[in-house]
């Protein structure tokens, strides 16, 4: 049984840290956070990982009645973080930067949702939890998310490594990734709800 509890553990752990893309993103999170200062970039994304958290623990908790009550679908939260993260793409290539009234709205969004938890971590954890034991998914997501924290922790290494025109470069192509995984985002949700 134990061994049973810990292969679902990884199982759910290995597919949320597929699905987050944590590694694929951390351009991106430097992009977004450029010219903040060390303790600011790991307040944003401390904030982006506790949003992300919730977020999974509310859709997991409540995610089939919060559909219900709204008449939602995945398709329309694909559609709906599409849309958002086009408009943050086309600000940041316009201006140079995302501009917040406050600093810790980065991490919430984009960072935290729709970049780190989306449509795709949201229907993961509402699959798991209809195949997986309760605790397992939640042991996993820990696990997931820990793993995440660790990279995060360690992207001012790769900062450096950069330098100032490097992430520059890195910003303005984050951008582009921004927009594409937008009009994925949005392709994906009509393309559902036309049924092609």
């Amino acid at each position: 049984m134990m061994d049973s509890f810990v292969i679902q553990v990884i199982k759910v752990a290995v597919a949320l840290f597929i699905i987050t893309d944590s590694i694929g993103n951390l351009p991106i999170f430097m992009g977004l956070t450029d010219g903040l200062a060390k303790g600011e970039r790991r307040k944003l994304f401390n904030t982006a990982l506790l949003t992300g958290l919730v977020l999974l623990a509310a859709f997991g908790f409540a995610g089939a009645l919060v559909f219900s009550l709204f008449d939602l679908t995945i398709e329309d939260l694909k559609i709906a973080g599409g849309v958002l993260l086009f408009l943050i793409a086309v600000e940041v290539l316009l201006r140079g930067k995302v501009v917040f009234e406050h600093k810790e709205d980065i991490g919430v969004v984009p960072m935290g949702c729709p970049l780190m938890v989306g449509p795709g971590a949201i229907t993961t954890v509402l699959v798991m939890l209809k195949i997986y034991d309760f605790y397992a998914v939640l042991a996993g997501t820990a696990v997931c998310f820990f793993i995440i924290w660790l990279i995060l922790f360690f992207s001012e290494s790769i900062y450096r490594f950069l330098g100032r025109n490097g992430a520059l470069i890195i910003t303005k192509i984050s951008a582009i990734l921004i927009a594409a995984i937008a009009v994925r985002f949005i392709r994906q949700g009509v393309m559902a709800i036309l049924g092609l």
